[in-house]
Protein backbone atom coordinates (compact mmCIF):
# COMPACT_ATOMS: atom_id res chain seq x y z
CA UNK A 1 0.00 0.00 0.00
CA UNK A 2 1.90 3.65 -0.75
CA UNK A 3 1.32 5.61 1.88
CA UNK A 4 0.46 9.57 1.01
CA UNK A 5 3.12 12.01 1.88
CA UNK A 6 2.87 14.16 4.90
CA UNK A 7 2.86 17.45 4.75
CA UNK A 8 3.53 20.21 7.62
CA UNK A 9 3.66 24.00 8.09
CA UNK A 10 6.59 26.40 8.51
CA UNK A 11 5.99 26.64 12.07
CA UNK A 12 6.44 23.18 12.53
CA UNK A 13 9.53 22.72 10.37
CA UNK A 14 10.75 25.37 12.72
CA UNK A 15 10.13 23.14 15.67
CA UNK A 16 11.59 20.27 13.97
CA UNK A 17 14.76 22.15 12.47
CA UNK A 18 15.64 24.63 15.17
CA UNK A 19 15.66 27.30 11.99
CA UNK A 20 13.64 30.80 12.99
CA UNK A 21 10.40 31.11 10.81
CA UNK A 22 12.35 34.68 9.62
CA UNK A 23 15.08 32.16 8.32
CA UNK A 24 12.83 29.98 6.43
CA UNK A 25 10.95 33.02 5.29
CA UNK A 26 13.93 34.31 3.80
CA UNK A 27 15.04 31.21 2.10
CA UNK A 28 11.70 30.66 0.42
CA UNK A 29 12.37 34.77 -0.73
CA UNK A 30 15.62 33.70 -1.90
CA UNK A 31 14.23 30.47 -3.36
CA UNK A 32 17.51 28.15 -1.62
CA UNK A 33 16.81 25.57 1.47
CA UNK A 34 14.41 23.12 1.79
CA UNK A 35 11.53 22.92 -1.18
CA UNK A 36 8.04 23.52 -0.82
CA UNK A 37 4.87 23.98 -1.70
CA UNK A 38 1.89 26.60 -1.72
CA UNK A 39 -1.30 26.02 -1.85
CA UNK A 40 -2.88 29.60 -2.40
CA UNK A 41 -1.40 31.96 0.26
CA UNK A 42 -0.67 28.46 2.59
CA UNK A 43 2.90 27.01 2.21
CA UNK A 44 3.41 22.97 3.26
CA UNK A 45 6.99 21.11 3.27
CA UNK A 46 6.74 17.74 2.70
CA UNK A 47 7.98 16.03 5.69
CA UNK A 48 10.31 13.63 3.79
CA UNK A 49 11.97 16.65 2.36
CA UNK A 50 12.42 18.17 5.49
CA UNK A 51 14.13 15.53 6.56
CA UNK A 52 16.33 14.83 3.71
CA UNK A 53 17.52 18.46 4.27
CA UNK A 54 18.63 17.27 7.86
CA UNK A 55 20.29 14.40 6.58
CA UNK A 56 22.07 15.95 3.96
CA UNK A 57 23.64 18.31 6.62
CA UNK A 58 24.84 16.05 8.37
CA UNK A 59 28.31 15.74 10.31
CA UNK A 60 30.29 12.75 10.72
CA UNK A 61 32.22 12.37 13.67
CA UNK A 62 35.08 9.89 14.12
CA UNK A 63 33.87 8.27 17.50
CA UNK A 64 36.86 8.18 19.21
CA UNK A 65 38.20 5.51 16.43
Amino acid sequence: MNESPRYVSEKEVSQITGLALPTLRNWRFKRIGISYSKVGRSVRYSMSDVLDYMDSRKVRTDEGN
